[in-house]
């Protein structure tokens, strides 16, 4: 039997059990950095398949390395985030979150259960392959200053250093049985926008008494929109929103200040310090000339995600080996953001998307949202399609 066709059988074989670490996490969610009992349950598995466990790394991380036949040969890392949402789930799923206001509404079980049942196969298979694999199971994906560059800081892409970095990431958009990948810039840059509109406030009925924060914030708001029409350039997807604004006065009171908070996205990384800059200048010398003070603070995040081209590529093939040509397709841009991207800051890394869509059961809903769920049928998919992948490289 070939060993594509032994990994797809494992993969089948296993995809129970993989269902049912899928439902546990999703069952049993925890916020970015406090994944301890996630972080338990990882490694508890991994110890069950008889494999050695490093625990601790930036706080929750689980990391595990499987030896093939000479392991120093060539060494490539699988990465699957941990951390769910301050979101309150509304499905009805004997699975569904039993954590009042926490969800995995990104996926993020889907992703950690499936590189469990990628660890599984391999380990098997560990005596048909050269080289190593190591597993990162990731914190703190949701929340700045992303899990992914702790981990870099404290050591994950060393002793033993891998060569190259996978990552997969559930796409609702995408028909379950399908993958998606794009070469080159993938996902964007994303910083949070804080802005306090300071002016003076008083009585509705006499605002030649004061100085109006709102009337400053709402300049400010609509002229920084410029920045993107007419600063960016067209060949730089940018984004630029503001989703939360207040203004604690009532329908006769102008209040002292106004806060504002927003996000910033950028597929370029010179356009995205330019475009900061750009930011907090226009929205102090607007609230300047209005007779008040703006004060900016910029919570810088995630980098760009560039996929590398030449192993996108490879693990590409891969996926058309594994599940059909008709069933790989390239994906389009997007200005969502991504801490993975800190790898691909630092050795060559590709991201690619897990559909799994069923229109046909109703599951349609988009990441981050309070019904969010998946087909399962992906999960019979997906660890061996890693699996197979990581071998591939690893051979290549």
């Amino acid at each position: 039997m070939s060993l594509l066709k032994e990994i797809r059988q494992y993969s089948s074989a296993y995809a129970n059990e993989v269902v049912s670490f899928r439902r546990h996490l999703h069952a049993h969610p925890e916020l970015s950095y406090q994944e301890y009992n996630t972080a338990k349950f990882i490694a508890n598995q991994l110890r069950s398949f008889g494999m050695h466990v490093q625990e601790g790394i930036a706080g929750t991380g689980v990391v595990a390395i499987i030896e093939g036949k000479n392991p120093t040969k060539r060494i490539i890392a699988l990465r699957a985030d941990i951390d769910a949402l301050p979101i309150q789930e509304i499905n009805s799923k004997d699975y569904k979150s039993i954590n009042k206001g926490v969800m995995h509404a990104c996926g993020h079980d889907v992703h950690t259960a499936s590189l469990l049942g990628t660890a599984k196969i391999l380990n098997e298979l560990k005596g048909q392959f050269e080289g190593s694999i190591k597993l990162i199971f990731q914190p703190g994906e949701e929340k700045n200053p992303g899990g992914a560059s702790i981990m870099i800081k404290e050591g994950v892409l060393e002793n033993p250093a891998p060569s190259a970095i996978l990552g997969q990431h559930v796409f609702p958009l995408l028909p379950v049985g399908k993958i998606g990948f794009r070469e080159g810039k993938y996902m964007a840059s994303s910083d949070e926008i804080y802005l306090r509109v300071v002016g003076k406030g008083g009585h509705g009925a006499t605002p030649e008494l004061t100085v109006d924060p709102v009337v400053i914030a709402s300049h400010i708001i609509i002229a920084l929109q410029q920045i993107i029409s007419r600063n960016a350039s067209p060949k730089h997807p940018t984004v630029l929103t503001f989703g939360k604004v207040t203004a604690d006065g009532a329908t006769n009171i102008i209040p002292d200040e106004v806060n504002i908070a927003g996000t910033f996205r950028a597929l370029d990384e010179r356009w995205r310090e330019e475009g900061l800059r750009k930011i907090k200048k226009m929205a102090e010398n607007i609230a300047e000339g209005m007779g008040g003070k703006c004060e900016v603070d910029i919570h810088h995040g995630y980098p760009c995600l560039e996929n590398d081209p030449m192993l996108t590529r490879f693990i590409k093939q891969a996926a058309e080996e594994y599940v059909g040509k008709e069933n790989v397709v390239d994906i389009d841009l997007t200005l969502g953001s991504e801490d993975f991207a800190y790898y691909s800051q630092v050795i060559p890394a590709s991201f690619y998307r897990l559909g799994t869509r069923n229109e046909s059961k109703g599951i349609t809903s988009y990441v981050h949202t309070p019904t969010f769920d998946i087909d399962e049928d992906a999960l019979v998919l997906a660890p061996g399609l890693m699996a197979w992948m990581a071998i591939a490289q690893l051979s290549a």
